[in-house]
């Protein structure tokens, strides 16, 4: 058997190099390239490594290993899970600051690996640096805390490991339904050992991606079903986007009449102005959509794994008949809600099932019905992206002004805070990949890095992050990774001076956003009562390297957008005020926050008597 000499690391990173993904036909590399931050546990193994083969594996330097992690799977997303990144850490800090990322990709179920560096399997210099010691254990090390958030976790204590647990790495990144974060814990002398690997492990190998079928006897009873059903509804999950079923579910929709809602992955699953598009579903959603649910007796879910977002804490589908049908590769997912679990790949199972439906289409009237609902849902958006709210603008507003501005094309990104609520309900999506939210796990600091990633994945593109202050405070540092690589992302720093969407909640809930404010401790009262904190987000995008520009007024919002399309090889920061009182409403809809039972605040009280009342509209699906 011929054999190639090599580290563990250069067999490891060689071995990268040379994995494909297939699918319709169409190949490409799996592995865009590393990002990956230095230190004594990685810099001599995997480091060496990656400068070896830096002509074949690209790398690419951040300035945060969490960062880092959430470009990757921002990447990874807008590829539709078809290419993403690996990302390397030392040892310690460096390695936990990527379990965020770890756990974002695996909510979110987004292929990504993870190689952070790990302590000695020789142990003779244990304890080393940064390692965390157990008297109950030596087979044991900070990176054990990746494995509840890791899809796949293996610890390689020997250099030949690396043959047996790279194949079963790929199966896990490569699936359309079991993939997330994979993480490889590296032991830093492991890293540098040499090892005879067979030649053919380095040979090119294209991974196919299947698109699975669902059981035909399921699929006739879902046709049967569908017939049946007076008021059915479509909810679109990011399924839709992953297996690029875009054009098979408009014809669907289009062929049966049934209208649609989305969720925050599956939004842009068909264009806003489609007249059977009753837009966001759930909590966050419009007054159309969530009637249609709370009506519906058949609720077809795609790709959707029902957060408590998406069914508005189990009080969407209210009709006592209501059943469901769950179109999803993962088996986990097809069987909630006591559905008929069609588990196959969305493209291939809303074609075979329209074949059986041939002749089949929902009432005229109910059709005109969501039709109305979309176009008072389309006045709605234009009432509040023209509020001219006074003196400081409504985020509403700002969200009106770069949709309208922006081009059909053009990507917006968000993650946290009350902006992802009011996107799902108000950005008029236009493209299938114009929508990118990472809703899964909520992660604030995720936006910067993550709007990084995507304009990486698809450079003709404007990409524009909306994040807000708190958000940019927690992690703004891929800023200069931008700046050095000189690449272009509009970023609108919303400052509504603190925590805003905990600050409602707050309100919501009786507590008057205690705690949620960016103000002075008062000495008066000992509580963040003061003046307002002046934080100068401007010159601190300034100092990391970004174009700078502030807009107070509409007139000066807009014109910075308009500028900012003139700026190139450089991220362009535009730093706004809102006002954190003028909010979007909610429609139709509500989401439990346990709210305390006994309290001596009147309001808390009243809140907690409210709760008990919504409470009572939660639902079993069986």
């Amino acid at each position: 058997m011929t054999t190639r000499r090599l580290t563990m690391a250069q067999a490891l990173v060689l071995y990268l190099s040379k994995q494909y993904v297939s699918r319709d036909g169409k190949e490409n590399p799996f592995f865009a390239g590393a990002w990956g931050i230095f230190g004594h546990g990685n810099v001599a193994g995997i480091g060496q490594a990656l400068q070896q083969f830096s002509s074949q594996f690209p790398y690419y330097q951040s300035r945060n290993e969490q960062a880092q992690v959430h470009a990757a799977v921002a990447y990874a997303k807008h590829k539709n899970r078809m290419q993403t990144f690996a990302c390397t850490s030392s040892i310690g800090p460096g390695a936990t600051n990527m379990i965020t990322g770890a756990a974002t990709a695996t909510v979110n179920r987004i292929p990504v690996l993870l190689l952070p560096g790990d302590i000695f399997a020789e142990r003779i210099q244990a304890p080393v640096l940064q390692q965390i010691e157990s008297e109950h254990s030596q087979d044991f090390s900070a990176n054990d805390c990746f494995k509840p958030v890791s899809r796949y976790w293996d610890r390689l204590s020997r250099p030949e490991q690396l043959i047996t647990s790279l194949p079963e790495a790929m199966r896990v990144l490569t699936s359309p339904a079991d993939t997330g974060a994979v993480t490889l814990a590296l032991p830093q002398d492991t890293q540098t050992e040499a090892y005879d690997y067979p030649a053919t492990m380095f040979e090119k190998r294209v991974w196919v991606i299947s698109r699975n079928r669902p059981d035909m006897s399921l699929l006739q009873q879902a046709a049967q079903w569908i017939r049946e059903a007076k008021n059915p509804m479509i909810v679109a999950g990011g399924g839709v986007h992953y297996s690029a079923a875009n054009s098979a579910l408009q014809t669907f929709v289009e062929r049966t009449g049934i209208p649609i809602g989305e969720t925050q992955a599956g939004k842009g699953a068909l264009n806003y102005d489609h007249p059977l598009n009753l837009g966001a579903i759930g909590a966050t959603g419009t007054d159309g959509a969530n009637i249609i649910a709370r009506e519906a007796d058949l609720v077809i879910g795609i790709g959707t794994r029902y957060s408590d977002f998406t069914s508005a804490s189990k009080t969407a589908f209210q009709n006592s008949d209501v059943r469901f049908i769950n179109i999803n590769v993962m088996e986990f997912d097809a069987y909630k809600h006591g559905a008929i679990p069609l588990v196959g790949d969305a493209k291939i199972t809303l074609e075979e099932l329209s074949t059986l439906l041939d002749g089949y289409s929902t009432d005229n009237a109910y059709q005109a019905r969501c039709q109305e609902f979309n176009q008072n849902w389309d006045a709605e958006v234009h009432r509040i992206y023209n509020l001219e709210h006074e003196p400081m603008l409504s985020q509403g507003e700002v969200i009106g002004m770069v949709n309208s501005l922006s081009n059909p094309q053009d990507v917006v990104l968000c993650a946290a805070g009350s902006m992802p609520g009011d996107l799902h309900k108000l950005w008029r999506t236009r493209n299938p990949r114009g929508y990118h939210l990472e809703y899964g796990y909520s992660c604030m600091g995720y936006e910067i890095a993550g709007g990084l990633g995507v304009k990486m994945a698809d450079p003709e593109r404007e990409v524009y992050v909306m994040v807000g202050d708190a958000s940019f405070l927690m992690m703004n540092s891929e800023i200069v990774t931008m700046v050095q690589e000189g690449i272009k992302v509009n970023i609108i720093v919303v400052d509504n001076h603190g925590y805003a969407s905990i600050g409602g909640l707050s309100k919501a809930i009786g507590s008057d956003g205690f705690g949620t404010k960016y103000r002075y401790r008062n000495a008066d009262d000992n509580q963040l009562t003061g003046e307002t904190l002046p934080i100068d987000f401007a010159a601190n995008c300034r100092s990391l390297g970004a174009h700078v520009i502030v807009a107070k007024t509409r007139e000066e919002f807009s014109k910075a957008i308009e500028t900012s399309k003139g700026i190139q090889g450089k991220p362009v920061c535009i730093v706004t005020e809102t006002d954190r009182r003028q909010r979007v409403a909610g429609y139709e809809s509500w989401w439990d926050v346990a709210i305390a039972e006994v309290s001596d605040n009147p309001d808390v009280q009243q809140a907690r008597q409210d709760y008990e009342d919504n409470k009572g509209e939660e639902r079993h699906y069986l």
